[in-house]
């Protein structure tokens, strides 16, 4: 597992590779295994909810479109009241995400640059493919499950009814979709292991 684990100390700019899956596919899991081998995570839907709260321009820009009230008194967001909205009205949505992405993608980069000792970067994001930002990457990856799998884990992880969460994933690309436009796939079933597959496109990562 050491040659694993070895790190390039190259100074060329690591690679950057994306990693994706739909709700409940487990692509959080298969990141933490990478983690374990070195690899710089960075977690977009954290840094989006981070920026949403610490970014002047962003917050700026959030509250031009909900007005004062999207915000606490407190400074944080109030995210059951955006919820509803985007929920309500799709292009609202469309214009949330219009100005959260580009920040997303402006911190990322800079995060990605300071990973100068890493072989390559894994940026995670729930919507790679339908944003259309593969482009932005050297290579990329789907984490797969069966619906009926993503369905029961999600249920448990976040209390949701099963017509909730189907809800959800009708609003997602289809798996199908997505691993034709991958380069790896990584199936998180039950049955097959991650741990095993994480290691081999470890491996032909480092190779390139």
């Amino acid at each position: 597992m050491s040659e694993i684990n070895q790190i390039s100390s190259s100074t060329k700019s690591p690679l950057r590779v994306g990693i994706t899956g739909g709700i409940g596919s487990g692509k959080t899991t298969a990141c933490r295994v990478f983690e374990q081998l070195g690899i710089p995570v960075y977690y977009s839907d954290e840094r989006a909810k981070h920026l949403m709260v610490t970014s002047k321009p962003l917050v700026r820009k959030i509250k031009a479109l909900f007005g004062e009230e999207a915000y606490h008194p407190d400074g944080s967001l109030d995210r059951k009241l955006i919820a509803s909205l985007v929920f309500q009205n799709g292009s609202l949505l469309e214009k949330l995400n219009a100005v959260v992405h580009p920040a997303v993608l402006t911190d990322g980069d800079k995060w990605h640059h300071r990973q100068t000792k890493a072989p390559y970067t894994l940026k995670e994001s729930a919507i790679l493919f339908e944003i259309g930002s593969q482009g932005f990457y050297d290579k990329t990856i789907v984490v797969f499950a069966p619906k009926a799998i993503r369905v029961q884990r999600v249920m448990q992880r976040d209390g949701l009814s099963a017509a909730a969460v189907e809800a959800r994933m009708d609003k997602q690309m289809a798996d199908e979709d997505k691993m034709q436009l991958a380069d790896y796939v990584i199936v998180n079933d039950g049955v097959n292991l991650i741990l095993p597959q994480v290691i081999e496109i470890h491996r032909q990562l480092l190779a390139l």
